[in-house]
């Protein structure tokens, strides 16, 4: 069954700014503000931002881009990304592109469970301990559900209570309980931390210790996303190599990934380019995100891929899975119009829908950096999109952009002293 082509829109790069935007109003069926939301050229109000944060002065812009070409489990995804970096957006729907034949990317994710850490120190007897609250765990959740009572009326609240020993340095052991909560639709941050906050003083009750540090983890494990997608060898083809050999190379690059930290730590700061600029789209916390991941990554011990690519039978199949904690409900959510436009965007995703998603596109962005790297080189993509932000940070009109971008790349010095230089020749002037 072949899917629907909400996503596939050849020629998209090619339109103006304004075509873009019009055909995106009327693929998302955007209502009259959701239009002028997204055509404004101040996409949050100051006041709204002097809400957000401390001590604002203004509203930095980033730019705010679709990513094409997404199938997750059968649904044609159109996904809004921020970033600043020329190449991210394209790599991510040429990997979806290709992946289209073979019926996209498919993701799950885990219920949207968070963790409260409250960490208790002078404990007498803390494997005893552990056994009280083990023995208490319903007094310790219902606690739990009247802190959050809303939590629990939407069918979320608490899943259960587990704590551990730890010998620390300097000769210390702390007791460390974990709460585990179900936030729903929410990314769940403070509302994690109110229930550590609140819940300490029972267990500082149960167990004779002091409470000291009460905060979520962010190392999100109970709440991860997974996602996956088949390559045919021949969507793989290049002009100069076949696709058996490109899914070998890509293969080979996933092996040397995953047992060489160094190799690692780019590999899957290339997942989070795609998985930041979700984040950063829909009002999500990607420093959380980043912390997660990468913690995720180092589980075992050693720092390792997240992302894996291996060969079967005629296909490149990749996986990922990694810790997700997003939201489509909250403040930063609600308060922000171009956040609520990026999740109008992708169809009003609930939560768990949404890290399936995100985590589908950190499996492409990897594959396409990946792939790159296997090839033809990281730079050839990347530098002719490079070379089209310094003509425009040199001053280039949209008019001039490429061919000053052409004629950087020729003289193989893409700088923006360079592009100014070529400009203030006049050669230009007509273009």
């Amino acid at each position: 069954m072949s899917a629907p082509s909400r996503s596939r829109i050849p020629g998209f790069h090619q339109l103006s700014v304004a075509e873009r935007q019009r055909t995106i109003a009327t693929i998302a069926a955007l209502t009259d503000d959701e239009r002028a939301a997204l055509l404004t050229d101040a996409p949050l109000p100051l006041e709204t931002a002097a809400r957000l944060t401390e001590n604002t002065i203004g509203v930095h812009a980033l730019p705010l881009g679709i990513a094409l070409n997404f199938i997750v489990n059968g649904r044609d995804v159109l996904v809004p990304m921020v970033t600043e970096e020329p190449s991210v957006i394209a790599a991510a729907s040429n990997a979806a592109r290709l992946a289209r034949p073979s019926g996209g990317f498919q993701a799950d994710a885990d219920p949207s469970v968070m963790i409260a850490q409250v960490q208790l120190i002078d404990v007498p007897e803390p494997e005893a301990a552990c056994a009280r609250l083990a023995a208490e765990e319903a007094r310790i959740c219902a606690r739990i559900d009247e802190v959050e009572p809303g939590m629990a009326r939407r069918g979320g609240g608490a899943r259960g209570v587990e704590a551990r020993v730890l010998r620390a340095p300097l000769g210390q052991d702390f007791l460390v309980v974990h709460l585990l909560v179900d936030v729903g639709d929410a990314m769940g941050a403070n509302a994690i931390n109110t229930i550590a906050e609140k819940t300490a003083p029972l267990l500082a009750e149960l167990t004779g210790g002091t409470p000291h540090l009460r905060i979520l983890s962010n190392l999100t494990d109970r709440r991860r996303a997974r996602a996956t997608v088949a390559y045919r060898f021949d969507d793989l083809a290049m002009a100069d190599r076949p696709g058996a050999e490109v899914a070998r190379a890509v293969e080979l690059a996933s092996l040397f990934a995953e047992v060489d930290p160094y190799r690692a730590a780019t590999h899957n700061k290339g997942i989070m380019n795609g998985i930041d600029a979700v984040a950063l789209a829909t009002g999500n916390d990607w420093r959380a995100l980043e912390a997660g991941a990468h913690a995720y990554a180092a589980r075992d011990g050693h720092y390792g891929a997240l992302a894996t690519w291996r060969i079967e039978g005629d296909v490149l199949r990749g996986r990922i899975e990694l810790p997700v904690a997003v939201g489509t409900v909250g403040a930063t959510v609600d308060g922000n119009p171009r956040a609520r436009l990026a999740l109008k965007l992708l169809g009003a995703p609930a939560a768990r829908e949404l890290a399936g998603i995100v985590a589908a596109v950190g499996l492409a962005q990897n594959f396409a950096a990946v792939r790159a790297l296997a090839t033809e080189g990281i730079q050839k993509g990347h530098m002719s999109r490079h070379a089209r932000a310094v003509a425009t940070a040199a001053g280039a009109t949209p008019e001039q952009v490429e061919a000053v971008a052409e004629a950087l790349i020729a003289a193989g010095d893409i700088k923006v002293e360079r592009a100014r230089q070529l400009l203030a020749s006049g050669a230009f002037r007509g273009a």
